[in-house]
């Protein structure tokens, strides 16, 4: 009955395709909606699982979820299809890269970013300029909210507005994040995604949308100027750097230290650890902290990180837990 989709939108939705990178708040809340809403085919992928304090805003999950320790794109799947059994939903358990975005995304008419890390936004700025595909940038800490639509050809790409990665960031699990502004900015990224889907690409808002609930600030940024002719990703001769084996996060199993030691890409920014070291005493962590490294411990694991990154995640072989850990406490 809205009649900027109406029945020939409606038909037009049947027949996409929507890839969700991430299935924590932001994803569970896009997902839902675009399932409800009676998109054609909806993929969700994530490496990791439901834990107690996900039930505070990620909105697919309950207790019997965080109790087994399901995966998070196996419980949604499970729960989306309940919701809306036309829809084909495809949750797969996987730490995306390259290869799997290839493999996941090539030929979705829509990306969505849910994801936690810059590591993982830039990878798939990279692979959704190359392949020429819409996406919609979204993140959430605290009370405070952004999101972008980025469309190849037409609007600066992720990469155009940061100069490296922003190491050293806030996440939800250091300084926590309220679900309102989880609410808000799936709204911003579920009404993006629907105006693609839809084919009303006209009514896309091409601003920089950022907002913070508590204090009552909402921004309006015109990002338009701000795509450069030399950018790595977008510009006259893209790269694609993150695409590149050099720019991944790279991992090393220590022999017979039961450790696994994480590298960020290069020409990332040196760490500041004295605010790392402060916002995890504010967590009650157990932290001991010099001028050379910070180290802290979560639950079975121990982490140590240096002032260019790298870090050390002791009591597992696992590259996975190891790398999710990495991006929960350090962005």
């Amino acid at each position: 009955m809205f009649a900027r989709i109406g029945p020939e939108g409606q038909r037009r939705l049947r027949g996409k395709h929507a890839f969700v990178l991430g299935a924590g708040a932001l994803g569970t809340g896009n997902a839902e909606l675009l399932v409800r809403a009676g998109v054609g085919r909806l993929t969700i992928v994530d490496r990791d699982y439901v834990e107690w304090s996900n039930l505070q805003r990620q909105q697919l999950y309950e207790e019997a979820d965080a109790r087994d320790r399901l995966p998070k794109a196996a419980a949604a799947q499970r729960r989306l299809q309940r919701l809306n059994g036309d829809v084909d939903v495809r949750g797969v358990v996987a730490d995306v890269g390259p290869a799997e975005l290839e493999e996941l995304a090539s030929g979705a008419d829509v990306l969505i970013d849910a994801t936690d890390n810059f590591d993982a936004r830039l990878l798939l700025n990279d692979f959704a300029v190359r392949q020429r595909l819409p996406w919609v940038y979204g993140a959430c800490v605290g009370s405070y909210g952004t999101t972008l639509t980025i469309i190849p050809g037409e609007t600066p790409c992720l990469s155009c507005l940061l100069e490296s990665v922003p190491l050293g960031g806030a996440t939800c699990d250091t300084v926590g994040v309220i679900a309102p502004v989880v609410q808000m900015v799936v709204a911003y990224q579920g009404a993006a995604a629907l105006k693609l889907l839809v084919g009303d690409s006209e009514a896309l808002n091409r601003k920089l949308i950022s907002f913070d609930l508590w204090s009552n600030q909402h921004t309006a940024i015109d990002v338009s100027r701000m795509k450069r002719p030399g950018c790595p990703t977008c510009g006259e001769h893209p790269t694609y750097p993150h695409l590149q084996p050099e720019q991944q996060t790279r991992t090393a199993v220590l022999c017979g230290r039961d450790t696994v030691q994480l590298r960020p890409p290069a020409g990332a920014v040196r760490r500041d650890l004295a605010e790392l070291a402060r916002a995890l005493r504010r967590l009650g962590a157990d932290v001991q902290a010099n001028e050379f490294l910070v180290s802290f411990t979560a639950g079975s694991h121990r982490l140590v990180v240096f002032a260019d990154g790298r870090a050390l995640v002791h009591g597992t072989k696992d590259v996975a837990e190891a790398r999710s850990l990495y991006h929960k406490y350090l962005g």
